[in-house]
């Protein structure tokens, strides 16, 4: 893999605290959830978040 350059470096940085921030939040959203329905939502919006920041990571190694 090619160097990257420092203004995608930056761009990479703001991209994976963006979807740390979505995990955490839907994450949240999830524990208080009532009803099943929108608590599997919640969930399945923090693991595809999380799943996006674990692939944004990997060009960073």
């Amino acid at each position: 893999m090619s160097n990257i350059s420092e203004l995608e470096l930056q761009n990479l940085r703001h991209l994976i605290g963006g979807f740390e921030t979505t995990h955490c939040k839907l994450q949240e959203y999830a524990a208080e959830a009532q009803d099943p329905q929108i608590k599997q939502f919640f969930d399945k919006g923090a693991k595809s978040a999380m799943e996006n920041k674990q692939q944004l990571m990997k060009f960073l190694g």
